[in-house]
């Protein structure tokens, strides 16, 4: 009986020692927990994230990198065209974007953006369709602006029936508007419809943000439709920050470019070999950045006139322009088209602003308005005109070149 009294008292003791032990792991285990997020913010204000819709046969919808300044709270979202064409070294040949994800998932898929983009990427969330209607109900809808009815059927016999105007939709709607093809739509018009969709959709987190973090249940509920690659505090943290985005500013971009006819399909090859996407992106960042309402504070109205004599320049260089986030009141013919030097005319005495319109396309050459000869300043209405001369290669200002 002593025997057993003690065999027990030894398990016991055994017992509190495992106790104890469990007990210190825990405890230093919380104590070393880091927020990798939580960290990066300590040494940078940006957040940049890369957010995919994923069909039901696991390919990707859409998708699209957000970049939020955590301290301006001001944010782009930068569309990522899936018929966008390129070589892709983890494919190991030309073909579109989208198949790098749908063949070689998330992890490549981000890996590729980043080189495209000429950015870092930190973190990534894939939210399967079905979740993402979950998500649209939670907001109790999303808002989107359509211009015409829409009352057609698939090829499969659905029916697609959305009213027009700026209306709120509910998710299962909301599948309507990401998934119907009208045939006289064009792949342009779809690509702006997801991002339509997407900024819909950090309008609906800004709004429902007291709800969704008030409590560990709530967020939960919302989380749980999201895979990421952080852990769940660290998915918190990152999903706080971007609620507080300013979703009255947001900017949109996307890649524009060329399209070509490869193997079959038509792929849309970005501007410059893809540099004018890491360019535009770059600025976009700057202007997010800007805290003293220089530069982000609106967004800026540009007039680019050709002062060449190759057809087609100004409205090609318009449409770097808009894709960089400027709004761009018309593309015109300069008073004379022998202009040897490209320059930025400045209506509004704003130089800060009149560097980074140069940037874009490499202008160093800013003037005043009122020191350029009379008719050769620009529209008046605008903010800048940008008159493009021989030095300029369609993408960049070449010093001393002639095209």
């Amino acid at each position: 009986m002593k025997k057993l009294r003690n065999e027990q008292k030894g398990l016991l003791f055994i017992a509190l020692i495992i106790i104890v032990i469990a007990a210190l792991s825990l405890f230093f285990a919380r104590s070393l927990k880091t927020n990798r997020v939580e960290d990066a913010l300590e040494h940078d204000t940006l957040l940049r994230t890369l957010f995919v819709v994923q069909n039901a046969d696991g390919s990707v919808l859409f998708s699209n990198v957000i970049i939020l300044d955590t301290e301006t709270k001001k944010a782009a979202v930068i569309n990522l065209p899936g018929y966008t064409g390129a070589i892709f070294q983890s494919l190991g040949r030309t073909d579109r974007l989208a198949q790098v994800y749908n063949e070689l998932g998330m992890a490549s898929y981000r890996s590729e953006v980043q080189k495209m983009l000429g950015i870092s990427i930190p973190y990534t969330t894939m939210v399967k369709l079905e979740d993402f209607i979950r998500l649209c109900d939670m907001f109790g809808g999303m808002r989107v602006f359509i211009p015409s009815p829409i009352d057609s059927t698939s090829g499969e016999g659905e029916r697609w029936l959305l009213p027009s105007g700026a209306v709120t939709l509910d998710g299962d709607k909301i599948a309507v508007y990401l998934r119907y093809r009208d045939e006289e739509e064009t792949e342009e018009s779809i690509q702006d419809r997801y991002q339509n969709v997407m900024g819909a959709f950090l309008t609906g987190l800004h709004d429902q943000s007291f709800k969704i973090f008030n409590s560990s249940k709530n967020f939960k509920r919302f989380s749980v439709n999201l895979n990421t690659n952080l852990a769940d505090y660290e998915e918190e943290t990152l999903y706080s920050e971007i609620s507080q985005i300013d979703t009255e500013s947001i900017i949109k971009q996307t890649i524009t470019g060329s399209l070509r006819n490869v193997d079959g399909q038509q792929l849309l090859f970005p501007l410059n070999n893809g540099e004018f996407i890491k360019e535009a992106v770059k600025q976009t960042t700057y202007m997010l950045m800007s805290s003293d309402g220089t530069i982000s504070n609106r967004i800026y109205v540009l007039e680019i006139q050709n002062g060449t004599k190759t057809q087609g320049l100004a409205r090609r260089t318009a449409t770097l322009y808009q894709n960089a986030s400027y709004d761009v009141l018309s593309a015109v013919n300069a008073d004379s088209n022998d202009y040897a030097e490209t320059v930025i005319v400045d209506h509004i005495g704003n130089e800060a602003v009149a560097r980074q319109v140069g940037e874009l396309i490499r202008c160093t050459n800013i003037k005043q308005a009122d020191e350029m000869e009379d008719g050769s300043s620009g529209d008046s209405m605008v903010d800048f005109t940008v008159i493009l001369g021989r030095d300029f290669n369609g993408a960049y200002v070449i010093p001393g070149a002639s095209y």
